[in-house]
């Protein structure tokens, strides 16, 4: 398993991944791509993130089926959480749909709406791609 830096070539396939597991894609952009992991030269999982100065919005953790529960997705949350502390970001914010426990188990916190940072509440997955019912997390970063 290998995870990487992403290029622009692995973005067709990581929409389509997105696509398939519900995930938003109307918005999402190859500057969004942040890290990928492969499996015998195949991608199975990608992360993506938003930055906004100090503050960022990770999007959209996929993991392809065959994939799951093994580790991948805490290691891409861990590589972009560490490249994003490089970049000078302070803070990671997410939207999720029913899999919030799996970010409490990484560190984040469950927050109001209202606490979300302006610049964050002005990208379209917050503004209008996720649900209202949609669970808001954050990280500060060490």
């Amino acid at each position: 398993m290998n995870i990487r830096k992403s290029t622009a070539a692995d973005f067709p396939h990581v929409k389509e991944m997105l696509a398939d597991a519900g995930l938003p894609t109307e918005d999402f952009v190859p500057e969004y791509l942040a890290f990928v992991a492969e499996v015998d030269g195949r991608i199975v999982a990608a992360i993506g993130f938003q930055e906004f100065g100090n503050t960022g919005l990770l999007r959209s953790l996929v993991v392809a089926e065959g994939t799951r529960f093994t580790g991948l997705g805490r290691r891409l949350v861990s590589a972009l959480e560490a490249q994003a502390r490089k970049q000078g970001v302070s803070e990671i914010w997410l939207l999720t749909s029913g899999v919030d426990s799996y970010f409490l188990a990484l560190g984040y916190t469950e927050r109001d709406r209202a606490q979300v940072p302006r610049e964050i509440r002005r990208s379209a997955e917050f503004a209008a791609l996720c649900p209202e019912s949609a669970a808001v997390m954050s990280k500060t970063l060490g």
